[in-house]
């Protein structure tokens, strides 16, 4: 697909960087509204023609070159028997605040049953795409589950989760986990996503010792066994609030593009891990609330240092740092995906 390859071509033959944006199917845009009117999130998500409706209008709306399943990463607590509400965020049953609060975890039902909506609107999507189009699905990484588990957010310092790495909390949440995960992940790949994206959102609250020895061999377990499994998909990584150091000691094999926030310098990321990976990423998502005029120049600003470089474009996935933001403008993402057509060409 034209994320990864086959990218299209502009009328003078240059080649056009895609782009997609995390959370472009969400709350700023009317599409969705219009349709929470008259539902809630936990139903949008587990009905798939809803699901995939969702999906599908930033692609119609914006032209975006990639849909991502419009979902959310904590359903596999729900399934290990903490409960999951939204009010409007999650709310857990309970924590893991201590070693035995994980005896309280219990599969509800049978993984290949549970997870069967994301897949079947998967399918639908997979249907309804224009070939042109990839199709992302995507799950939470374990320490970023693993902290909502135990934190119920992902906010602050995150210090019962890191005690947890010493009171077995960690490891125990993780091998109940990662059966559920890998269920998750290839289902939505069986029902046509062309990539599944780990999203890390909390990571970046560890030090660079903690994640190279607690969270870089659980993540290597996900997605050496996710590709014995469906070899053909891609598999996104993004770290929120990570360095280039912990992207230089990931070297797993088996992840084909890393996804960084907009802290990071896109072309040392592109010069440094060009030859290993694909880069997404990583415009500020504030930005987009600008007038047009002066987020028209923080794009061109942005590309400056990319074009007429050496730097390999065709390993570069054009994003944001992080989701696009409530109440974004819905013109301003319009104009920034025509832009982006336009003027990000090699």
């Amino acid at each position: 697909m034209g994320l990864f390859n086959d990218r299209l071509k502009n009328s003078e033959n240059k080649t056009q960087v895609p782009v997609w944006f995390m959370r472009q199917a969400g709350r700023y845009h009317s599409h969705y509204q219009n349709i929470k009117k008259d539902s809630d999130f936990m139903s949008m998500c587990k009905d798939p023609k809803m699901a995939c409706e969702i999906t599908m209008g930033p692609i119609r709306d914006f032209n975006f070159d990639a849909a991502i399943l419009f979902s959310d990463l904590l359903f596999p607590l729900e399934q290990l028997g903490l409960g999951l509400t939204y009010n409007p965020g999650p709310i857990l049953k309970f924590k893991l605040e201590t070693l035995s609060d994980l005896k309280k975890c219990q599969i509800t039902e049978p993984s290949q049953s549970y997870y069967k909506f994301q897949k079947q609107a998967t399918e639908l999507l997979r249907s309804e795409l224009p070939k042109t189009k990839s199709l992302l699905g995507f799950v939470g990484a374990p320490w970023t589950l693993y902290t909502y588990a135990v934190e119920g957010s992902h906010a602050g310092n995150l210090t019962s989760s890191k005690k947890g790495f010493y009171d077995g909390r960690f490891k125990g949440f993780c091998e109940m986990l990662i059966p559920e995960l890998l269920v998750e992940m290839s289902l939505q790949a069986q029902g046509g996503a062309d990539a599944i994206c780990l999203f890390d959102t909390a990571v970046g609250e560890l030090t660079f010792v903690d994640f190279k020895e607690f969270i870089l061999p659980v993540l290597r377990s996900v997605t050496s066994q996710f590709k014995k499994i469906h070899p053909d998909k891609k598999i996104v990584y993004y770290s929120k609030l990570t360095h280039l150091n912990y992207l230089q000691e990931i070297q797993d094999e088996n992840i084909d593009v890393l996804g960084i926030d907009w802290r990071m310098s896109l072309p040392e990321c592109l010069k440094t891990l060009g030859s290993d990976y694909m880069i997404q990423g990583n415009f500020d998502p504030s930005y987009l609330h600008y007038d047009w005029p002066i987020l028209e120049k923080k794009l061109e600003q942005f590309w400056a240092p990319l074009k007429d470089s050496s730097l390999p474009l065709d390993k570069w996935i054009m994003g944001l740092g992080h989701g696009v933001l409530q109440q974004t403008p819905e013109v301003n993402v319009r104009k920034s995906v025509e832009f982006i057509h336009k003027n990000f060409v090699y």
